[in-house]
């Protein structure tokens, strides 16, 4: 068999096992083995999804899901050979449009980005630093530092309370800011916040070098909120609480 008779052979095989009513299998194949591969390839990604979307999964029947994954199996053109990825892969395929059908939930898409930030915090190897800054550092006063195991999200519906029991069908009046983070027991957890929170914790993130001071400065210009001392308080409040959740996990002194 010539390289370009094998390479034909590979692209008709694997288009069987992606898609086995859509493309006929080579016809030397067995069909005992044939099944075996076929059930093994799906099984392995349906799984690894499964796994990663346990919420979309429980809302789904049966009979959806499957022609979700197969559609993300058979279409979708992973750009990554690694198996802890795939969840990444499927909110891309989602993203796309690819596989929506008519009377699927409008949260669909939001619900699994949701269901894979919590993974990927889970899966996260990032550490907490243990140096260059004071644990319990004055948090308006020094230089804020926040835990690489976070993230800020907003979405137009509540996605950390759908269940199977509660499938909202319409957009929040107002978006959702929910903030996911691990703590230092490895636990995944999250808060929902308000918008002025949200830019509070960005603006830390976008100017690393400012005092907390500082950056309640730029969000009370931004909220054109005239009492920046009455600001500071409620902020140092929350940074505390931020503190203690390990989202914030110290201050540092400003450099000379």
């Amino acid at each position: 068999m010539s390289k370009a008779d094998f390479q034909t052979l590979q692209r008709r095989f694997a288009a069987h096992l992606r898609n086995p009513q859509n493309h006929s299998a080579p016809g030397d194949i067995e069909e005992r083995r044939l099944d075996i591969y076929r059930t093994l390839f799906f099984n392995n990604v349906n799984g690894f999804i499964t796994q990663g979307f346990p919420v979309l999964y429980s809302i789904l029947d049966a009979q959806r899901w499957q022609r979700l994954v197969r559609t993300f199996f058979d279409q979708h053109a992973c750009q990554t050979p690694y198996f802890l990825e795939i969840p990444q892969e499927f909110v891309t395929f989602l993203a796309s449009g690819q596989g929506l059908e008519e009377g699927d939930p409008p949260f669909l898409l939001e619900l699994a980005h949701y269901e894979w930030m919590e993974l990927v915090l889970d899966a996260s190897t990032e550490q907490f630093p243990t140096t260059g800054f004071h644990p319990e550092g004055d948090l308006l006063r020094a230089i804020p530092q926040l835990s690489p195991l976070h993230v800020v999200l907003s979405y137009q519906y509540p996605v950390h309370e759908i269940c199977v029991e509660f499938q909202p069908q319409t957009p929040l009046s107002q978006p959702l800011w929910l903030l996911v983070y691990r703590d230092r027991a490895d636990q995944v957890r999250f808060m929902e916040i308000n918008a002025p929170t949200a830019r509070l914790l960005q603006l830390i993130e976008e100017n690393p070098d400012n005092t907390g001071f500082q950056v309640v400065g730029q969000l009370a210009e931004e909220l054109q909120f005239a009492d920046v001392e009455k600001l500071a308080a409620f902020a140092r409040d929350i940074l505390l609480q931020m503190h203690q959740r390990d989202i914030l996990i110290g201050a540092s002194l400003k450099p000379c």
